[in-house]
């Protein structure tokens, strides 16, 4: 079934205003139209701006017991219709059947974690002077533009309407064009759990769109997760009087030391270097292994590597395609770039058919190459070898971004060693680089983000979306 998606503005359905339309297709089957979606510009951002600015005294106003009951009500609905979204996700962005179950369980499981936070919103109180009292009032700042990717096209949104809803903020939500149809079914499910409509619009389209959320300076926060190269340009577009928080790239390592499991350690390196197909900001894209155990660790992980199956993911495989043409031609062109400077090509690197390709494992690199300097996002591991731990953890920590790293070791002080080391938001023993509780901050250093508001969970999460008023009460002039 050809789906055709609408923008979500002023309470209606509608079309864009060109009545422009862009086509999703299935990544595993390009004769397979998943649907047409509005192709929006700046006039369809300007109206979701207006009718979420009409909008936002209303919703502000709302008590939090019933945001929170709403956010509980759009989670049931998203689980009463799993079965339906599973498949979907499928379709549109090529996950494969356990990658799609585990995000479409995880979406509800968000919005019930932040219906919590609705009956958060508490300030506190600071002596006064005399019969002064002084204290905080928590304000919902206004309209939110959440700006998402395409990998985790429910989960991740979840992560930023969810929190910014429950701050009695508007919302104006901009998904990736990659994955345009799991964002109207998130739109859908909140309005089925009763939000008012005004409170929130759905805007389809390309980076013109999102660069036109970013450029209304009537919304007031911006909240987005994706490339380094874009959150820059959106950081530079908001300037210091709106808030931002980014959540951008990664080049994740691995360090394996002398003493690891060398099985465990092959196995939890390929789940967070090839699951999703490598399209993950937290995939495991370098491994950094000590000298005595390298050439082992090495034949481990190309077996397993070799093992795993690829095909649609509507089958039994282990790895979908690729998400779209252009993320076939980065993978492409890493694997090219990693021969022509002269990596060795172990496994993997070439293209089956369609947008389907096999996981690949390079050895032999060596600092300053691009297979371990850029975030390639696709199923390119890159192996690194290190003489000593110090080595190692300075090899790991030899990039510009710092998102998530991993150590596997059973030496318990060189964990903590590691731990204390680490340039990275989101350090990891004896687990892959993938993976985050959704009760924990996530976040990283360095190039993976703005390093002010934690994303998810925390004491800081809820605070990107709101207001701090300090109020000075006496009861007399």
């Amino acid at each position: 079934m050809t789906i055709t998606g609408s923008n979500f503005i002023d309470s209606s359905w509608i079309p864009s205003n060109s009545g422009k339309v862009f086509e999703r297709r299935n990544p595993a089957d390009d004769s397979d139209l998943v649907g047409t979606f509005p192709d929006s510009d700046v006039i369809d951002v300007q109206n979701a701006v207006d009718a979420l600015d009409k909008a936002a005294p209303a919703w502000a106003a709302t008590p939090p017991e019933r945001r929170a009951a709403i956010l509980e009500a759009a989670a049931d609905h998203l689980a009463a219709h799993a079965d339906t979204l599973i498949e979907e996700l499928i379709r549109e962005e090529g996950k494969t059947r356990a990658e799609a179950s585990m995000e479409v369980s995880r979406t509800p499981m968000n919005l019930r974690f932040y219906a919590g936070e609705a009956h958060r919103a508490a300030g506190a109180t600071y002596p006064g002077g005399g019969p002064t009292t002084v204290y905080t009032v928590r304000e919902p700042i206004g309209i939110i533009g959440a700006i998402t990717p395409w990998n985790f096209p429910l989960n991740i949104p979840s992560r930023k309407l969810g929190p910014a809803l429950a701050a009695g903020n508007t919302v104006l939500f901009k998904p990736s064009e990659i994955t345009p149809l799991m964002g109207q079914r998130l739109v859908e499910a909140l309005l089925a759990g009763g939000l008012p409509p005004g409170a929130i619009a759905l805007v389809q389209g390309d980076g013109k769109a999102g660069a036109a959320v970013v450029g209304d300076e009537r919304v007031a926060a911006v909240t987005f997760t994706g490339s380094t190269e874009v959150g820059r340009a959106i950081h530079r577009g908001i300037g210091p009087e709106r808030r931002v928080q980014l959540e951008m790239g990664g080049k994740n390592p691995v360090v394996v030391l002398a003493d690891a499991d060398l099985d465990a350690a092959a196995a939890l390196i390929v789940k967070g270097a090839f699951g999703l197909s490598g399209q993950a900001c937290t995939g495991t894209s370098r491994v950094i292994a000590v000298d005595e155990i390298h050439d082992a660790l090495l034949d481990k992980v190309v077996a397993r590597t070799e093992a795993l199956t690829v095909g649609p993911g509507d089958q039994a495989v282990a790895m979908g395609p690729l998400a779209s043409p252009a993320q076939l031609d980065k993978f492409l062109e890493y694997v090219a770039l990693g021969l022509d400077a002269g990596a060795r090509l172990v496994c993997g690197g070439v293209r089956i058919d369609g947008l389907f390709v096999r996981p690949t494992v390079f050895a032999d690199t060596t600092p300053g190459m691009r297979l371990l300097t850029d975030e390639i996002f696709g199923p390119v591991l890159a192996f690194q070898r290190a003489g000593s731990f110090d080595d190692a953890l300075t090899l790991a920590n030899d990039t510009a971004f710092g998102l998530s790293a991993s150590i596997v070791t059973r030496n318990l002080s060189d964990a903590h060693r590691f731990i204390a080391g680490s340039r990275t938001g989101l350090v990891k023993v004896n687990q892959p680089t993938t993976g985050m509780a959704m009760n924990a901050p996530f976040g990283g250093y360095k190039q993976s983000s703005t390093q002010t508001f934690k994303e998810q969970a925390g004491p800081s999460l809820m605070q990107f979306y709101q207001s701090e008023k300090t109020v000075y009460l006496s009861p007399e002039a």
